[in-house]
């Protein structure tokens, strides 16, 4: 069970500033010590690299939010600010220490006029919410509301920003339908929705846990449509359904993408760092105009739209192998 707000922040605020201060201190010595590594001393110094600027970055982001409560605006949107500062940065130190390269197709979460977005996302790889949030922030000039797992509360920076602003954390059969819906409501017209409808990070053993779910439950049309989708898991349509109902006028965003899904352990970051390939995406944009108003027909375009990211991504990995 997660703790109260209190106790969290009390404990792990804390302690991120002396994890990070600790790293500051021992950092010429490790990064002497990654010499004598051998062979993997550049990657040893890539992520010490990189561990430096997310202790001190998220530190900052953490104490600029500490400022903001001083002047009693915990609500402002001044907080978009500090996270868009936070993510840009540790997209830069990525860029420069890991290798990150993105190529995203499609534009898909900038349509004409100012709308509501609804994105909804496949979620696999370390880091594929963050490279997300960042581009709707940076690039797309858009606010981002996300629904994420309440474990991510244990992170300070997201603990706190997260929460003073319009979010939802979900936790496991928590059913959060009505929270999402109540999040999609609100929906302003530089606002984007962020929802991971599998939920979760996909791993093999998860996909056929979800299939013989949905073969439990006699939804033998999504399980056979499950079932032949090699790359995704099947989605879980309800907080989707929620979300379309209460923001009727948004278009909806789907984004595919290859490049972090082979990356599910740390034993994987470290033997693929830096990364050798580009991490590509694919952003394509439905107008709420063609979105099916009937529930069962919206369950069925949902799977449509997770066929097309699923034969999208079989394409292009296969275009990478060969």
């Amino acid at each position: 069970m997660l703790p109260p707000s209190v106790v969290r922040r009390l404990a792990f605020t804390p302690l991120l500033f002396v994890l990070t201060l600790l790293i500051i201190v021992v950092f010429p010595v490790g990064y002497a010590a990654a010499f004598l590594i051998g062979r993997d001393r550049k990657r040893a110094l890539r992520l010490l690299w990189f561990a430096l600027a997310w202790g001190t970055r998220e530190s900052v982001a953490v104490l600029q939010c500490g400022l903001l409560w001083i002047r009693r605006r915990t609500r402002d949107d001044r907080h978009y600010d500090v996270i868009r500062r936070y993510v840009a940065g540790l997209y830069g130190s990525a860029q420069r220490r890991l290798g990150l390269r993105v190529e995203v197709s499609g534009g898909g979460a900038a349509p004409p006029g100012d709308r509501p977005l609804i994105v909804l996302s496949r979620h696999a790889g370390p880091g594929d919410a963050l490279l997300l949030v960042h581009h709707l922030m940076t690039d797309y000039r858009r606010r981002p509301r996300v629904v994420m797992k309440a474990q991510l509360q244990f992170d300070p920076c997201i603990d706190i920003a997260a929460n003073r602003m319009p979010n939802v954390f979900v936790t496991p059969g928590g059913g959060a339908a009505e929270d999402i819906g109540r999040l999609a409501a609100g929906l302003g017209p530089r606002d984007a929705l962020l929802i991971f409808p599998e939920g979760g990070n996909f791993s093999p053993e998860r996909r056929r846990r979800a299939i013989r779910r949905l073969t439990r439950l006699r939804r033998t049309d999504e399980a056979t449509r499950a079932a032949a989708m090699r790359h995704l898991m099947p989605p879980r349509p309800g907080g989707v359904l929620a979300a379309l109902d209460a923001a009727p006028s948004a278009d909806v965003v789907f984004v595919a993408h290859i490049g972090l899904d082979h990356m599910a352990t740390a034993r994987d970051v470290w033997r693929r760092i830096p990364l050798t390939g580009p991490v590509q995406a694919r952003w394509w944009r439905i107008p709420a105009e063609e979105v099916p108003g009937d529930r069962d027909a919206r369950v069925g375009w949902l799977y449509e739209q997770w066929e097309r990211a699923d034969a999208w991504i079989g394409a292009h990995r296969a275009a990478v192998s060969g």
